[in-house]
């Protein structure tokens, strides 16, 4: 039978294997401690088994208790000019690929250290579970905030999450030049999101360092990604070009769904 769908800050995860190692974490005071140690990371994740929020995205599949690399819903080159084919081969077929190969090792190594007790061991892999499972959450995400600007990528959204950026920015023009401030603040490597806060129930840009994903009462809605893999190739050290020409591919569709969703 196919197993149930869990979701983890709006990545879908399809493997009852999650639950079940969900489970072990949290009724193992040790291991809980171990993950707490983790930070945001896969806390959000391991914890969450709500229903799908947007069935269409694409899911963050686990096979046997392996995570793996989602198919992309357009070809390398369908972001063209905006980004260019052989930028997105190597982001989803390498970059990607590392952090999903780096998450199962983590995720294989701290099995091994639960079924020896062996806590320090477990505690020690914390920071690679949280890089490699934020890396995997985050570009997961991130494909899906993309389309050609041919199909759905570009424009501007409308309906109920129009009317939300307008409130709570004053217009698409200052919350795009806020984000871009963001992403442009941002030292080293990370990332930019709107983000709904359910707890004051508005819309935010925030940052976050490395692959550290969005968890708590934050749910990501759109991200950037600000490392120079994503980039560098064609923009090189002009990195504003880059956060502004990637609004040309922006999928305002995905976004909203998100966003009705949240």
């Amino acid at each position: 039978m196919p197993a149930p769908h869990l979701v983890a800050d709006g990545t879908t995860f399809t493997s009852h294997s999650l639950e079940g190692y969900r489970k072990s974490f949290w009724k193992n005071p040790a291991m809980s401690s171990t993950l707490f140690r983790a930070g945001p990371a896969l806390r959000g994740a391991l914890r969450a088994s709500a229903a799908p929020r947007v069935g269409a995205m694409a899911s963050t599949g686990f096979v046997r208790n392996k995570a793996t690399l989602p198919d992309l819903p357009y070809d390398y080159g369908a972001l063209e000019p905006y980004i260019s084919g052989r930028i997105m081969e190597l982001h989803h077929s390498k970059h990607h690929q590392t952090y999903v190969n780096g998450l199962n090792s983590a995720l294989e190594a701290i099995a091994e250290a639960e079924a020896k007790k062996d806590f320090t061991k477990a505690a020690s892999i914390a920071p690679l579970l949280n890089f490699h499972g934020g890396g995997h959450i985050n570009h997961t995400l991130f494909w899906e905030n993309l389309a050609p600007a041919s199909r759905d990528g570009g424009g501007e959204p409308d309906g109920a999450l129009k009317k939300a950026i307008e409130g709570d920015f004053g217009s698409l023009s200052t919350f795009r030049s806020q984000m871009n401030a963001a992403l442009a603040g941002i030292q080293g490597s990370g990332w930019a999101w709107l983000v709904k806060d359910k707890a004051a129930n508005n819309l935010q840009i925030v940052t976050r360092a490395n692959q550290d994903p969005v968890t708590g009462t934050f749910v990501p809605l759109l991200g950037i990604d600000a490392w120079e893999h994503a980039y560098y190739l064609q923009y090189e050290n002009r990195k504003a070009e880059y956060f502004e020409a990637i609004w040309n591919v922006v999928n305002w569709k995905t976004v909203a769904k998100r966003f009705e969703s949240s």
